[in-house]
């Protein structure tokens, strides 16, 4: 988990450096506060969805959720059977 943390703060800093914005200014874009984007760069592991996902829109950043077979997650009814983990990748968009 930790590492999925720590390649999701590195993609939101090198991304958000990349294209010449302070943290202030992508908290101005993706409505949050500056601390959160610093925690979420950081790799704070307990953040707000709502807020990762408005940030990572700023950014062009696509994050897709997969089940443990490598499925991707479309909806809430398509759980694959049995007991499955969920995990997530993080793709530039942009």
């Amino acid at each position: 988990m930790a590492e999925r943390t720590n390649e999701l703060a590195t993609t939101v800093r090198d991304r958000r450096i990349e294209l010449g914005l302070r943290q202030r200014e992508l908290a101005d874009l993706s409505a949050c506060s500056p601390g959160f984007v610093a925690g979420l760069e950081a790799g704070k592991a307990a953040v707000q969805l709502d807020k990762v996902l408005a940030v990572c829109a700023v950014l062009g950043i696509d994050l897709r959720l997969t089940w443990g077979n490598g499925s991707i997650v479309s909806g809430l009814g398509s759980r694959p059977s049995g007991r499955q983990r969920v995990s997530g990748s993080v793709r530039r968009t942009r």
